[in-house]
């Protein structure tokens, strides 16, 4: 009965009677669980409040102010999840029904013996992961149907495929390095699927997105009354995650403090809510993604060293959109079947003209980009079918350039003498979106960011790197 990390579970046993206190109290410690007591319902909420309870299994009658029924009505007043099993003589069963109807998880009857109790509580916390893993199963579900089709089946991506197959069956730390928007949490929840944790729960943090002072307690959750606001005990993302995966997107905007207590994780396989000091242990199988190069981020002192080996056991580099070409039309067909079901009209996939013009195009934002393009175009298209007047103009644009360099309508001319070629252009059209972005935006870098969908901190590097200030 104990969790993947080896912590035990902990049930919050309330009763008047000292004898039957003792007898539950036997029983859990026996089957695995590590019991805790109240003698009544005002000292099981205190208990609630101080510390962490996996489940309360309360006498439904006890004398004072608050029976069984009334303390589940508070707990569930404070917003107190914790699941609640009811104690009741066979004389009451209509009682205990009647606090299901309140929340209650189940009942048992006393006298109990320790095969009933077992089974009972097994099967409460049985459905409780349940509940909690389906609130990540329908987009786990969409997401894992998807990713084969996003990803791409280009010659590069099918090295990377073979890489992910044989890198998935073992437990060691992935880092996946690449431009944003290239696909690299899909390719970390393949490795999820193709793995012998892939019936436990895939869990993602985007380390960029998540402002840096709530980031602790979304990782490691915190415990009721840590700091202000609160109000209720929560559940981290490393717990959320035990016996699965946990995947670190944007892992370079982690701030040090952070990854200090992110290494001691990944050595010891334990740690601390924020505002506790009991050790709660996890078994997680730990990928990371990044944009950035974390080597020249360890030299400038900005990543830790120790941590970086530790997530980069295996490196999967994954190319840019414009290097794999190939991807480009199944993945604009699939975005168009995909944005026509969402939006319920009948849009065929695009003309050779529109194919050529997205396939000669750089893509700076890579799949996201294309994504983002496709799901516009099919919104705006009343033909039918993608024409060209469907795309952005930086892609009509860019297609026009390329026709006026190919003599003849042949292949594109060898960059003329003062160009700097394909990078040039690259760099060029990845200044002229930022600047657009920060006039949409009206100068809010962190709006930009937002249109660009890249992290904050990204646009800063970018702004410097372009010299716009």
């Amino acid at each position: 009965m104990k969790e993947g990390g080896g912590m035990k579970r902990r049930v919050l046993v309330v009763d008047d009677e000292r004898n039957m206190l003792r007898l539950a109290e036997m029983m859990l410690d026996r089957i695995g669980y590590e019991p805790l007591q109240a003698a009544g319902a005002e000292e099981a909420l205190a208990v609630l409040q101080s510390k962490r309870v996996d489940l309360v299994l309360t006498d439904l009658k006890m004398p004072g102010n608050m029976s069984g029924i009334d303390l589940l009505r508070e707990m569930r007043r404070r917003d107190l999840k914790t699941p609640v099993v009811i104690m009741t003589a066979y004389g009451t069963i209509k009682s205990a029904v009647e606090a299901m109807r309140h929340g209650a998880s189940d009942f048992v009857l006393k006298p109990f013996d320790v095969d009933s109790m077992e089974v009972v509580l097994a099967k409460v916390f049985d459905l409780e992961k349940v509940k909690r893993e389906n609130v990540f199963l329908k987009e786990e579900l969409t997401l894992a149907r998807e990713a084969q089709e996003i990803v791409g089946s280009s010659a590069k991506m099918r090295e990377i495929h073979a890489l992910i197959d044989r890198v998935a069956v073992t437990d060691a730390s992935v880092l996946l390095s690449g431009e944003t928007g290239t696909g690299k949490e899909l390719l970390a929840r393949s490795i999820h699927e193709k793995s012998p944790r892939r019936e436990r729960l895939f869990v993602a943090v985007n380390c960029a997105a998540i402002p840096v002072p709530l980031l602790e307690s979304e990782l490691f959750g915190h415990v009721r009354g840590a700091f202000t606001g609160a109000n209720v005990e929560r559940t981290g993302r490393f717990e959320k995650a035990d016996g699965g995966s946990i995947f670190f997107d944007e892992i370079g905007d982690m701030e040090p403090v952070l990854q200090a207590k992110i290494l001691r994780v990944l050595q010891e396989k334990e740690f601390e809510k924020v505002g506790s000091n009991e050790t709660i242990g996890v078994n997680v199988r730990v990928i990371a993604a990044t944009n950035r190069d974390l080597r020249a981020m360890i030299r400038e002192r900005a990543f830790r060293e120790d941590l970086y080996y530790r997530l980069n056991v295996v490196n999967i580099v994954v190319p840019p959109l414009r290097e794999r070409s190939g991807d480009i039309p199944r993945l604009v067909e699939h975005f168009t079947r995909k944005y026509s079901r969402e939006w319920g009209k009948e849009v065929a996939p695009p003309s050779e003209e529109v194919l050529r013009a997205l396939s000669s195009y750089p893509w700076p934002g890579n799949v996201r980009e294309m994504q983002n393009v496709i799901e516009r175009a099919v919104a705006l298209s009343g033909a039918g079918r993608i024409g060209m007047e469907d795309l952005p103009p930086e892609i009509v644009h860019w297609a026009a350039a390329g026709e006026a360099d190919a003599p003849g309508g042949g292949q594109a001319a060898a960059a003329p003498e003062g160009r700097e070629g394909l990078d040039g252009a690259v760099a060029a059209l990845e200044k002229a979106m930022i600047e657009r972005a920060l006039r949409d935006a009206d100068g809010v870098k962190s709006r930009a960011a937002r249109l660009l969908a890249i992290s904050e901190r990204n646009l800063w590097y970018k702004l410097k790197k372009h010299g716009i200030s």
